[in-house]
């Protein structure tokens, strides 16, 4: 059967809708009585947990260059690290998911030795604890770094190095972060079955689950099912970048062929939505599925606008899924192509929403829920950091 096919029989098979749910029925309409934006420094400061962030993703501007003279890489537009800076973020800001990822040619092209793989990743361990972030997953695809002769094992334990000595260097300078690994196998390629074999074989050594991302348009997550059914046989954990840029059939092949148990993006759950005039929304089969499972969506604000999956910041469903109590997450995807990090995407959440500190709460609390760590040291966290921290907060602006 055909996409277009496929998708119109699956639009029969969600049309059917479940009831309504008012406003008035979720704990805190986000619309409803905004308040001034919270300050940046406040933000800043508070405990974070990111979920979904890509090694390749996030190199600083000097890093790409210093890394490109070191390594013999010709091809960047610009060896001026402010003005390669500003390239990263306008190349990305196209609004097609195809063109944004075209963008990584230049971060991947410097990561093919172990000591910039280390290099880098320790640098990202630093810059996100610099952050406030407390906890992060953070994802790459061991495949995309072996063009020099690393072997898949290689690359991941260069990475592993390096976020272990980025977390010893954010200590000395009086932040505390952990750090874990999500190997990504392309979901344009065939070698996800070799990936998920390495998840296994890593897993307690900072590994913490599988993921597989690329352009979705052609490339469904049933693709993959070999690579799935193994990892399921080897109760290892599972997110699949799904309802970025294809929409419904995309989340829907991922949650119920391939067992996912987080929804990379998963915005376009919103196209299952509908909301009328008075403000109330009506969910349809999957959109109650995925929030009554409380699977958790991996929401990335500034890379859902530059890839053209919400039209801006104000216009993203995620004021909705909150509202609707949706297991919403917010992280940053690529920091380096959208010019961000959690606290300006808190901020931009903050300005949009009138959301505080206490929004920021549940946020972060939500994705420490949905972690692929352990359950004791997710409550810990959650209790002996994460509560505590916006306690503090809260109590000084009180």
């Amino acid at each position: 059967m055909g996409r277009a096919a496929c998708t119109e029989r699956y639009r029969d098979r969600v049309s059917v809708e479940t009831g309504p749910i008012h406003p008035s029925a979720t704990p805190r309409d986000p619309e409803a009585g905004r308040r001034a934006a919270l300050p940046e420094e406040v933000v800043r400061r508070a405990p974070k947990v990111l979920l979904h962030d890509h090694l390749d993703g996030g190199l600083r501007p000097a890093t790409i260059v210093e890394l490109a003279a070191e390594t013999g890489y010709d091809a960047l537009p610009t060896d001026d690290a402010d003005e390669l800076g500003r390239w990263f973020v306008e190349a990305a800001d196209s609004g097609s998911l195809v063109r944004y990822l075209e963008t990584f040619a230049h971060t991947v092209g410097v990561m093919q030795t172990r000591d910039a793989i280390a290099r880098v990743a320790s640098e990202c361990a630093q810059d996100l604890a610099a952050d406030g972030v407390v906890y992060a997953e953070v994802r790459f695809a061991p495949e995309l770094h072996v063009t020099r002769g690393l072997s898949l094992e290689e690359v991941v334990e260069a990475v592993l190095d390096g976020f272990r000595a980025g977390e010893s260097a954010a200590a000395e300078a009086g932040h505390h972060i952990r750090v874990r690994a999500l190997l990504t196998a392309m979901r344009t390629a065939a070698r996800s079955r070799e990936i998920a074999e390495l998840v296994v074989h890593y897993r307690d050594r900072g590994v913490v689950g599988f993921d597989i991302a690329g352009a979705e348009a052609g490339f469904p997550p049933s693709r993959h099912l070999d690579a799935f059914e193994y990892l399921r046989g080897e109760s290892c954990h599972i997110t699949i970048h799904a309802g970025e840029a294809f929409g419904l059939p995309s989340i829907h092949e991922a949650v119920a062929f391939c067992g996912c148990e987080r929804l990379g993006h998963g915005v376009r759950i919103v196209d299952d939505i509908t909301v009328d005039s008075e403000g109330d929304a009506t969910l349809g089969r999957l959109a109650t599925y995925v929030r009554d499972l409380r699977i958790p969506l991996e929401l990335c604000p500034s890379s859902n606008v530059q890839t053209g999956a919400a039209a801006s910041i104000a216009e993203h469903p995620i004021g909705l899924l909150a509202r609707l109590r949706f297991r919403v997450t917010v992280n940053t995807d690529n920091r380096l192509m959208s010019g961000t990090s959690m606290t300006r995407e808190m901020l931009l959440l903050s300005e949009a929403f009138g959301w505080g500190l206490e929004e920021m709460c549940w946020l972060t609390v939500n994705a420490l829920k949905s972690s692929f760590i352990n359950f004791d040291e997710r409550l810990a966290l959650i209790d002996e950091v994460v509560k505590p921290g916006y306690a503090a907060l809260l109590a000084e602006s009180a």
